[in-house]
């Protein structure tokens, strides 16, 4: 699309050197490689520096775009019945300090993630950095029985982090991706989590559910998606879920039928 052209084009290669340049002079690098990745990223320039560090690079045209998308996630929210919880950031840098304080948490919580390094400022820019995942593949590029293996870690994951009070706030396929751990074994990792207000815990809690039934529906069926939920979250937590999904349905990167999800729900909660 057009605006996303003009997102990536928003931190001009020089700059992308000049902050890689930087990476490798914090971390200990040498030849300050870097490449572009060709991702379907809306709130940052993601880059990997010299095949061993992740780097996002986060202009102010992104935190635009964050703005205007959490006011629009926060509107749809209100649809469903809640007062919206998403919440904005004031700079660049601020988003990138939010994600390595996410991840930091997820890390904590037992919940595998990329390793976080640092958030810095760099010439005006958020800079993130975390450990590369070199052979990853996202939930949505798996075969359909490699998802419905992974949905029961998934919905146990975003338990764990839901009972500290942490929500993931943007879960869709995408942002969770499946890579060999150090053991060499396909492991879930969870990425891009964004802030939503902590007294709105309870509906995070639902919109994370509904997102999470949303990404694995349309691979392992509205009714083995729900079943895996319903064994790790009680039939009021899926209830609340089901308040968001027509509004998740009209998000562009879902594509589920809502009515049979609605259905699944429904049936567990009888």
């Amino acid at each position: 699309m057009a605006i996303r052209g003009l997102l990536r084009a928003s931190v001009p290669e020089s700059q992308l050197s000049s902050v890689a340049g930087e990476v490798t002079r914090r971390f200990g690098g040498s030849s300050a490689a870097f490449e572009r990745l060709e991702a379907d990223n809306w709130l940052s320039v993601p880059c990997v520096v010299e095949d061993r560090w992740f780097v996002k690079v986060i202009a102010d045209q992104h935190l635009l775009m964050h703005a205007l998308l959490t006011a629009g996630r926060n509107i749809g929210a209100v649809s469903s019945g809640t007062e919206g919880f998403f919440e904005r950031f004031s700079t660049p840098l601020e988003m990138a300090e939010h994600e390595l304080a996410a991840t930091e948490r997820m890390c904590e919580l037992g919940i595998d993630a990329p390793e976080p390094i640092e958030a810095f400022e760099h010439e005006g820019f958020g800079v993130l950095v975390l450990e590369y995942l070199p052979d990853f593949r996202t939930l949505g590029e798996l075969p359909d029985d490699r998802t419905e293996s992974f949905a029961p870690v998934l919905f146990e994951h975003l338990a764990s982090m839901h009972e500290a009070s942490l929500a993931h706030g943007d879960l869709r396929a995408e942002n969770v991706l499946v890579a060999p751990n150090d053991e060499g074994v396909e492991t879930l990792y969870f990425i891009d989590a964004t802030s939503v207000r902590a007294e709105a815990i309870d509906d995070a809690k639902a919109y994370d559910i509904a997102c999470a039934l949303a990404s694995l529906a349309p691979a392992i069926g509205s009714g083995v998606a729900v079943a895996a939920a319903a064994a790790v979250y009680r039939a009021d937590d899926l209830l609340a879920a089901r308040e968001f999904l027509d509004f998740v349905g009209l998000r562009p990167d879902h594509d589920f039928d809502t009515t049979l999800v609605k259905g699944e729900i429904e049936k567990i909660a009888a």
